[in-house]
């Protein structure tokens, strides 16, 4: 796995960083500059952000739930799923949702997906929106292929974070 080096694109707002255990953690084996969600009661509701630093001693994870913090993520623009196989996909344009997606056939470092349900039928968290990362990269939308099979996309990703809408 190679760790991106420049994953942050921007800082807005009232930083929230909370350390959490792996054990309460989606992925019990967090990485840095990943996306992260915490487990939660009701599916599609749960709190979501970036890893900024793990501590394997204490097996904690530090992780910003910054609202509207911007960071370079890998997608995939998978929208919808057919029992455990991704049916359809479609290119990823800004603003559009980009969630959470715990699916069994995603890749095993993907996180991120378009689609709104899980390959199981749950919903997945909002994790934020897709954004320019710069001029340049604006000129590049909209991104992926939307036939088979798809594709994973790196994109900036505005986190909806804790108190996000």
């Amino acid at each position: 796995m190679v760790i991106r080096q420049d994953y942050e694109v921007s800082s807005e707002g009232a930083v929230r960083h909370w350390e959490i255990p792996y054990a309460r953690l989606e992925d019990p084996l967090p990485v840095v500059t990943m996306p992260a969600q915490v487990n939660g009661l009701l599916a599609g509701s749960q709190l979501t952000g970036t890893i900024l630093s793990i501590d394997a001693v204490t097996s904690v994870a530090v992780i910003d739930f910054t609202c509207s913090m911007v960071y370079w993520q890998e997608v995939r623009n998978v929208l919808t799923y057919v029992g455990n196989v991704e049916a359809t996909w479609g290119v990823i344009n800004i603003g559009d949702p980009i969630y959470y997606d715990g699916s069994a056939t995603m890749p095993a470092t993907i996180f991120l997906s378009t689609s709104p349900l899980d390959d199981a039928g749950p919903a997945n968290t909002l994790f934020g929106w897709a954004v320019p990362r710069s001029d340049a990269d604006m000129a590049l939308f909209p991104k992926g292929i939307a036939i088979a099979p798809g594709s994973t996309v790196e994109i900036a990703v505005m986190q909806r974070g804790a108190g996000g809408a």
